[in-house]
């Protein structure tokens, strides 16, 4: 049983729902990432999302795509999170982490390291899930197959647009657990429709198996305990990266663990 499935097993057991932050490796310091990463786990995380900064992300909306540019501007890449990954496992045994990214970076390490690099490298590093925005369902069989060889899962996006056709393709190689993306539009657009996620997801429930996490959207505490009663978990991104840009050094632990902290308090309660 791979991390993410037996984390998402026991809150199960214990009537409790996944709190998944989504922070973009080396921002906003190159250097900050495995110590934000343990503090937010100590504020109650479950998962730990950590985006790859990349020049140009379809997906993410300004702020996530800002926090890729100062990351990358700091000479941030692919080889520097699965080193920030390997920081944290020296301490963190048993939270996931999950990489979420494009698959330009990826592509391009397999290239400058060999043909599977990456896979390896990464179930090396400590990673256990990776979510690539443009990787269609159809074509990752055997990249699916590969990741789970190494003790990975592969996460996929369903979006409100989302077919019943395509919800089958996903539940055919996904696992760990599936990123529903409550708006039509980029991370941190719009307003969250908490009956919309509602009524969709008994539609993808009929045909995914595993875990939902819900995102996009999700900016306090209200909103997360709201969707955390329809979803599996909650995901929570842009939000978190508006509150750490601009902090000085000593404070962009301390500020993610008083959010994160305030987010576990409502899912809790």
């Amino acid at each position: 049983m791979s991390r993410i499935a037996n984390t998402f097993e026991q809150l199960a057991a214990r009537g409790r729902k996944a709190l998944i932050p989504y922070v973009t490796a080396g921002f906003p310091f190159a250097d900050i990432t495995p110590a934000l990463m343990h503090g937010m786990v100590s504020a109650g995380a479950d998962v730990i999302e950590l985006g790859v900064p990349f020049s140009d992300p379809m997906a993410d909306g300004p702020v996530i795509q800002k926090a890729g540019e100062k990351a990358l501007a700091l000479g941030v890449g692919l080889k520097q999170v699965l080193g920030h990954v390997r920081e944290f496992r020296k301490d963190n045994q048993t939270t996931p982490v999950v990489l979420m990214g494009y698959a330009n970076p990826i592509e391009r390490y397999d290239q400058v390291h060999g043909a599977s690099a990456f896979v390896r490298d990464a179930g090396a590093a400590g990673v256990d899930g990776v979510l690539i925005v443009d990787y269609p369902p159809e074509e990752c069989k055997a990249f699916a197959a590969e990741l789970r060889a190494h003790g990975m899962d592969l996460i996929f996006l369903l979006a409100p647009t989302s077919s019943d056709e395509r919800m089958a393709q996903v539940a055919q190689v996904a696992s760990g657990y599936v990123y529903y993306v409550s708006l039509k539009g980029v991370t941190g657009s719009g307003a969250l429709d908490t009956a919309a996620v509602e009524a969709m997801l008994p539609r993808i429930r009929k045909h995914v198996r595993i875990p939902v996490g819900v995102g996009f959207g999700i900016r306090d505490a209200a909103t997360a305990q709201a969707i955390s009663k329809v979803a599996d978990a909650v995901v929570i991104g842009s939000r978190i990266l508006q509150l750490l840009d601009g902090q000085p050094h000593e404070k962009v632990v301390p500020v993610a663990v008083d959010f994160v902290r305030g987010i576990r308090k409502a899912l809790d309660g």
